[in-house]
C-alpha cells in the first residue's frame, strides 16, 4: 500500500534553482513508483519583490546583489544549464530578472481549480526556457490556456487583483517559519530539505522519511 505524502514546495518563478528542484523532486517521486502517494502543494516566495514592471538586466541585477562579475554569471548560468539537463529542464537564454506577483495570485486561482502544478511547470518553461516575463499578464493567460485553465477567467484573475491578500500571508507565513532562500520543500510538515537537489539526495530524503512515518 503507497504512503501518503504531503510536500510543500515553497519557490519563486523566477528562481532557476527552483526549476531544477522541482524538476528533480518529480523524477525522484518517479523512481519511488507506488511506493509512494505524494501530493505537492505549491506556495509562493518572492526573491524580487521590489522590481518594477518590465524587470531589471540579469547582469545588472546580480551584480548590485551579489557582486558577481559578467563572467561569473555567466559560469553560474552553464552550471544551472547542465544541472537542468540532468533532470529534463532545458534552459534557455534568460537576460532578465522580472516581477512574479501577479503569476503568484494566478497560481493560488490554479490550485483552487486542481491545476496548479501543471501551472507552475508551464510558467517556469516560460521564463527560464524561452525568456519570457512571467509578470505580463499575456504570457500568463497562454500558459493557463496551456494547461487547460480557463482564459477569460485567468485574465479577469489577474485583471481584478484576486488572492494578492491570500499570497501576502502565505510569503508571511513560510518567512516567519525561518524559510529565506527557496527552494525549500517540506515533507509532512515536519523534515526540511533546501536547494535544488540531485534526484538521488531527494528519493533518500523520502525514503526515510516514510520510514520514520
Amino acid at each position: 500500500m503507497a504512503q501518503q505524502l504531503t510536500i510543500d514546495f515553497v519557490s519563486d518563478i523566477a528562481c532557476p534553482w527552483c526549476a531544477i528542484g522541482l524538476s528533480s523532486l518529480q523524477h525522484a517521486l518517479s523512481r519511488l513508483g507506488d511506493a509512494v502517494d505524494a501530493r505537492i502543494v505549491v506556495h509562493p516566495f518572492e526573491l524580487n519583490p521590489e522590481m518594477g514592471p518590465g524587470g531589471e538586466a540579469i547582469v545588472d541585477y546580480l551584480g548590485k546583489k551579489y557582486g558577481r562579475t559578467p563572467e561569473q554569471i555567466a559560469e553560474t548560468q552553464a552550471m544551472i544549464r547542465e544541472r537542468g539537463e540532468s533532470v529534463g529542464f532545458a534552459f534557455g537564454p534568460r537576460t532578465h530578472v522580472y516581477n512574479t506577483f501577479d503569476a503568484h495570485r494566478l497560481m493560488h486561482w490554479a490550485g483552487i481549480e486542481g491545476r496548479q502544478l501543471p501551472l507552475k511547470m508551464a510558467l517556469l518553461r516560460a521564463c527560464h526556457a524561452e525568456g519570457k516575463d512571467p509578470g505580463d499578464h499575456d504570457v500568463l493567460v497562454e500558459a493557463a490556456r496551456s494547461v487547460g485553465l480557463d482564459a477569460a477567467e485567468a485574465g479577469d484573475v489577474l485583471q481584478s487583483g484576486r488572492y494578492a491578500d491570500d499570497v501576502r500571508a502565505e510569503e508571511q507565513k513560510y518567512q516567519a517559519m525561518g524559510i529565506h532562500s527557496v527552494p525549500a520543500i517540506i515533507f509532512n510538515q515536519r523534515y526540511l530539505v533546501s536547494g535544488g537537489q540531485p534526484v538521488e539526495t531527494f528519493e533518500q530524503a523520502i525514503q526515510q522519511i516514510l520510514s520514520e512515518a
